[in-house]
């Protein structure tokens, strides 16, 4: 799943109510996958997953208690600039194919990604295939779209070079208190190789050094054990989410 040590098919992706947690020593985190109808979502054991308290403390911060009486905290004179992530981008691996050509895989935050390599990659993985317009609203109104790209240079021809997108995942924000992360998967043909888990390693600490402390997700059946193993945790203290499907 998102650091895809998951099965082929087992990417997730999800929509969470934010709910408060803890964050563990421990990184990473799985796939997300989108719930089309009421009855596709019926048919899902799903989970409520969570990283690093915040949501109750977050909305009880705005507030002090005074003799009875309830003080709103002023915001801060200076307005606060909405600062935009700064991109990223590095190397994982380098490595010699059997033909001779040179493989890199290369991690970026940048966002540059194209509808249709997305799609063909959500096809690879066994998704339902969604509206292009609708992806590219998706990835234009996310908070942060993290990659990962296979570049291979050619041992014949100097200069040559093939780019496949091979995983992706991205989160929405307040920009302030909550993300979740959605639609992480990765090309069955590179999973468990923990790519999918430097994915979302990279990822959450992003949204940490944005200082956004509660991150959320959704996890299918199959993959909760990885993300546990991440430092997620079902329901922390017993919250419980809660969703609203159209009546059909």
């Amino acid at each position: 799943m998102a650091a895809f040590a998951v099965t082929p098919s087992s990417s997730i992706c999800g929509v969470c109510i934010p709910t408060a947690c803890r964050l563990d020593a421990r990184d990473g985190v799985p796939a997300p996958r989108f719930l089309h109808s009421r009855k596709q979502a019926k048919r899902r054991s799903s989970t409520s997953w969570s990283l690093r308290a915040g949501l109750w403390d977050s909305l009880k911060s705005g507030f002090l208690n005074t003799n009875n009486s309830t003080e709103t905290v002023e915001p801060p004179s200076t307005p606060i600039e909405d600062e935009e992530p700064i991109p990223e981008e590095l190397m994982l691996l380098e490595r010699t194919l059997p033909d001779g050509s040179t493989e890199q895989i290369m991690f970026s935050s940048a966002g540059d990604i194209d509808v249709y390599d997305l799609q063909a990659l959500c096809d690879k993985v066994g998704w339902p295939r969604r509206p292009l317009t609708k992806i590219a609203a998706s990835l234009r109104n996310s908070y942060l779209v993290a990659t990962l790209h296979s570049i291979i240079s050619s041992s014949e021809t100097e200069g040559e070079e093939r780019k496949q997108l091979i995983g992706m995942a991205r989160a929405t924000s307040d920009h302030a208190f909550n993300a979740t992360i959605w639609d992480v998967l990765v090309d069955p043909s590179y999973q468990g190789q923990g790519l999918g888990k430097t994915l979302m390693e990279k990822v959450i600490r992003t949204l940490l050094q944005r200082d956004i402390n509660n991150i959320t997700l959704f996890a299918d059946s199959k993959v909760v054990d990885f993300y546990k193993n991440m430092g997620f945790e079902a329901d922390p203290q017993g919250i419980k989410g809660m969703f609203w499907y159209p009546r059909l």
